[in-house]
């Protein structure tokens, strides 16, 4: 996304330069010389009849052919410019039609808004999508290229849809060039080997590889999604937009960066902090204060402090020994074996009297008091070492 614009106006350049080079060697006569864009060419001398031309570039030493690198480059420009415009697929792209282009008028205004008929790819549903005035300058200049000079109109050709492998019915394609004798619809390879071909000639470099930065069709989809909803466009007005079914697509299209998630955090920080009330900042006065260490002395109880949190009931009916957030005391630690010793012996007289029911209930407890013991054997110190002090070797006599 960020060598974006350096992409867009390398293709504008370069079809700009081409077509200056095509115009300037048509007015030349074979075997003269000329120079443009402080490059010398001649043109070249041939025995063909027709009306072809061909340069003969003194730097290189080689042939060129104008007429091809002026379309290539011509369709470089028109793919780079409707596919970052609009977001759409590849198969997309070369389904528009002349037909793609409709207007709808607003009721209230009564102004009339150009957009254009996406086919679905996909998805079962076509959409549309609003034209900007730079979009309709691209859509424009592709019309004008394509139509036939003597009827004005967009040539009708069939074209074979290689992912379907069908024959598609004849249709006015704006993504159409004449090849020798006839029409012909671009196909996906050819606009993939007309961007590498941009790509080599433009300033960008992978840092990988040192070579030229690779720029699949479908990168212009993700770049178009990500600016969309990071200029503000609500995610599920983007999904509308793209042709996504579930919106979750939509935001895995979308490339979040450290940046933005940083200040998008600090963001509903201080959202969040302007809608709490501002008396939960102020500093606590000193009966609160004493409340609070009050807590801590609310919660002790005869073998140890309650973990429980300040301010809540006790949800165990301070059913303590039985209590995970019972934290025992060692000192304690005989108040505990009493309660051990007892329960025990109540759990013989209740097996004693068949007293099964409440046996149940005295063996959990049973097995928490046992617990609890073993909780402060392992946090009680250890015994004390003894310095034996270094022993004092005596010289032999």
């Amino acid at each position: 996304m960020p060598v974006l614009p350096t992409l867009v106006r390398s293709v504008e350049e370069r079809r700009t330069t081409t077509s200056a080079l095509l115009h300037t060697a048509r007015q030349t006569k074979p075997g003269d010389s000329f120079t443009t864009a402080g490059q010398t060419f001649t043109r070249s001398v041939t025995n063909r009849s027709s009306a072809r031309v061909w340069l003969d570039d003194s730097t290189s030493g080689k042939r060129r052919d104008p007429v091809m690198e002026e379309d290539l480059a011509f369709w470089a420009w028109a793919t780079v410019e409707v596919l970052r415009s609009t977001g759409i697929r590849i198969e997309e792209l070369l389904e528009i039609t002349h037909h793609s282009l409709v207007q709808y008028r607003l009721p209230n205004t009564g102004e009339l808004i150009p957009l254009l008929q996406i086919a679905p790819s996909k998805t079962d549903a076509e959409r549309l999508l609003v034209i900007s005035p730079e979009l309709a300058d691209v859509l424009s200049a592709i019309i004008s290229r394509v139509r036939d000079p003597t009827t004005g109109a967009v040539p009708i050709i069939p074209a074979y849809d290689r992912t379907e492998c069908v024959w598609l019915a004849p249709a006015p394609w704006l993504f159409q060039r004449r090849l020798s004798t006839e029409h012909r619809r671009i196909c996906s390879g050819a606009i993939r080997n007309i961007l590498n071909t941009a790509l080599a000639h433009s300033p960008l470099t992978d840092p990988e590889t040192n070579g030229p930065l690779r720029f699949t069709p479908h990168d212009f989809r993700r770049i178009f999604i990500t600016d969309a909803i990071l200029s503000g466009l609500p995610p599920h007005i983007a999904q509308i937009i793209a042709g996504h079914h579930d919106i979750n697509v939509t935001l895995g299209y979308k490339a979040v960066y450290p940046d933005e998630t940083i200040q998008a955090h600090r963001a509903f920080l201080a959202r969040r902090r302007a809608l709490r009330p501002s008396e939960e900042y102020r500093v606590p006065t000193d009966e609160e204060w004493t409340e609070f260490l009050g807590h801590f002395e609310h919660r002790k109880v005869s073998t140890g402090t309650c973990g429980r949190a300040f301010a809540t009931p006790c949800i165990h009916e301070h059913a303590c020994i039985r209590c995970s957030m019972l934290w025992p005391d060692p000192t304690q630690r005989g108040r505990l074996i009493e309660i051990r010793d007892n329960l025990t012996a109540r759990i013989a007289e209740a097996q004693r009297e068949g007293w099964l029911g409440e046996v149940e209930g005295l063996q959990v407890s049973l097995a928490s008091a046992e617990d609890k013991l073993a909780q402060v054997d392992r946090r009680s110190p250890r015994q004390a070492t003894v310095d034996l002090g270094i022993p004092t070797l005596t010289p032999d006599p």
